[in-house]
């Protein structure tokens, strides 16, 4: 009989054997069938409910391959990634089965592994091998990896093809990740895409993603797909996502991987998904008119040349009432501008007729007109309309195509477009607060009718500013505004206070905060303090200035306040967002006469 090993000994075989388990390579863990699934529950937003689990796959523990990256990075080394997936597949149908699952599997495959897997198996051979494990092929999903590397499209859609008249069904990993392709969704058509965690993760503070991940939505109804939201991680993320419509969810917030399936969404997450409470979604800063360029502008009038005569010219003015201008070209490039009201003007001077009629018209000609190439934007077309020299306002200017002739464009077409993309950009977001305009307000007051929870609707507005604005300027007046701005974002919770500017001195708060009547009392005395400092001395040490009033009479105006109407909305009390808009308005005037300066609609 051998002698029992000392505790030494003992010691140093133990060092050997985990460090042969911490060195040991790809081809040993599928040796030993050293790897573990664990499952990740994938969630309905809209109710909480488990419909499915994601497998997966764990390397030994305490092991550099422990991870997943880690254990494939090695596999692609040794050559061994095709045997890798077909050993975490066989592993996650396993476990799968060992719990009695009876919800849907989702595992991981690349496009080469599901083709592979057919071709070696037969479409019954895989029927067969998914019974043997007592799945039922209506169960599976099979997300597809790795997209840069589908080498074979055909191929692979007809194998799924294949597959999907048995009862699996597809799904797209990590979409948007920089490697996935909208043409592999628009050809395999998946059932379900999992939208990348990038697009996730701060989704609730980031306008960008809230748009990308509208735009997915679009997508996903014009093919007929189910959206997966991965790397859900904190409350606010869920929120927003399921606020957006998303219909499932995944990620730690949600549940956690684990060797044993979920049956319920943990505790937290629920609670928000049972809330009535809706996210507050950041707005996008738009730019006024964006893709507006002067090519919209061009008046397509046919130039003339600069040899032409005066007389000439008087007679085309003449001949055609509509023809408010004319260019004058020179192998295809302009050399001046006549205005027809300029010209008309100086051509009926005393004289004028005799002295210039047969000369070149370029001497009654503005030889160094305002010049625009048609892809200049709306925001050189504004520094334009702002310059000092206005006389394009009535001249016109020239429109070109790489320096070349193209066409006319008018003053007063230039700032009838300017002041449309300024008031539509406004109603987006105020130019002066960047506060969320009419249209944000309006569909946020949709988004809380139709979650069914109560909410309350304030409306501010500002006491005696007309006096102020006129005594002391715009500056001094749009100082004002940004203040009763700063005042209301200040004391609301940006996860759950919506705050909108309409314009002017009218805002609108729209409180999910439980505390919003103590809110509204700080805000109002917040700004009326802030205000005072807004005044000079001498109207300080008065209470007040002198100012005109509407009727153009001198009378006295106490200092600047702010009024706050709100209305506790209860559900089902309105269905459109102009009722809540007018409630809140009926307050606001309540709050006027009250000198509180807050007012509450049926209090």
């Amino acid at each position: 009989m051998n002698a029992p090993l000392s505790t030494p000994a003992m010691a140093a075989l133990r060092r050997s054997l985990d460090e042969a388990l911490r060195t040991q390579s790809v081809a040993q863990v599928l040796t030993r069938h050293a790897l573990q699934a664990h499952y990740q529950p994938i969630v309905r937003l809209k109710d909480g409910m488990v419909m499915g689990h994601e497998s997966l796959i764990r390397g030994p523990a305490d092991s550099p391959l422990r991870a997943p990256d880690a254990l494939f990075r090695a596999a692609r080394a040794e050559g061994l990634t095709l045997r890798l997936e077909q050993a975490c597949l066989n592993e996650g149908l396993r476990s799968w089965t060992s719990h009695g699952q009876d919800r849907r599997l989702f595992v991981n495959l690349s496009a080469d592994s599901v083709v592979k897997l057919v071709e070696s198996l037969t479409l019954t051979g895989v029927i067969q091998a998914l019974d043997a494990f007592g799945v039922a092929p209506s169960a599976l999903v099979i997300e597809i990896t790795e997209h840069e590397h589908v080498a074979d499209l055909p191929r692979l859609i007809e194998v799924a093809s294949a597959l999907r008249a048995r009862g699996l069904r597809f799904a797209l990993d990590d979409f948007g990740d920089g490697r996935s392709s909208l043409r592999l969704w628009a050809e395999l058509l998946p059932e379900i895409v999992k939208i990348d965690k990038y697009f996730i993760r701060g989704v609730n503070s980031e306008a960008v993603k809230i748009q990308t991940l509208k735009g997915l939505a679009r997508f996903a109804e014009t093919f007929g797909t189910t959206l997966v939201a991965e790397g859900i991680e904190t409350e606010a993320e869920l929120r927003t996502v399921r606020d957006l419509g998303i219909e499932l969810g995944q990620g730690y917030f949600l549940g956690l991987p684990d060797p044993l399936p979920a049956t319920a969404v943990l505790a937290p997450a629920g609670e928000v998904i049972a809330s009535a409470e809706i996210a507050v979604l950041p707005e996008m800063t738009r730019a006024a008119g964006a893709g507006i360029t002067v090519e919209r502008l061009v008046n397509i009038v046919a130039p003339i040349r600069p040899e032409l005569s005066v007389d000439e010219v008087a007679k085309a003015f003449a001949d055609s009432a509509e023809l408010r201008g004319v260019a004058l070209v020179e192998n295809g490039r302009p050399v001046g501008l006549l205005n027809r009201q300029s010209f008309v003007d100086r051509y009926a001077k005393p004289y004028a007729k005799e002295l210039y009629g047969r000369k070149p018209c370029i001497i009654f000609a503005n030889t160094t007109p305002l010049l625009l190439d048609k892809h200049t934007g709306l925001d050189a077309l504004t520094a334009v309309l702002t310059s000092s020299d206005q006389r394009y306002l009535a001249d016109g200017f020239i429109v070109t195509e790489g320096g070349r002739y193209l066409g006319l464009g008018f003053g007063d077409q230039l700032v009838r477009v300017v002041t449309e993309a300024r008031i539509e950009a406004a109603r987006h977001a105020n130019p002066l607060t960047f506060l969320p305009g009419n249209i944000p307000i309006t569909e946020h007051i949709e988004r809380l009718l139709e979650s069914g929870g109560a909410f309350v609707a304030c409306y501010g507005d500002l006491n005696d500013f007309k006096p102020y604005n006129d005594h002391y300027g715009y500056w001094r007046g749009d100082e004002m505004i940004r203040l009763v701005a700063r005042t209301l974002v200040s004391h609301c919770d940006p996860r759950r206070d919506f705050v909108g500017h309409v314009g002017g001195d009218d805002f609108v708060v729209l409180f999910q905060s439980d505390d919003w009547l103590d809110r509204c009392e700080r805000i109002v005395a917040t700004f009326n303090e802030g205000a005072r400092l807004l005044f000079d001395a001498e109207a300080l040490a008065r209470g007040g200035i002198e100012a005109e009033d509407r009727h153009g009479v001198m009378r006295f105006f106490k200092c600047t306040t702010l009024s706050v109407g709100a209305v506790p909305v209860r559900p089902g009390q309105f269905s459109r967002p102009e009722q809540v808009a007018s409630a809140a308005a009926a307050a606001k005037h309540k709050a006027k006469l009250s000198s509180l300066g807050l007012a509450i609609e049926g209090a």
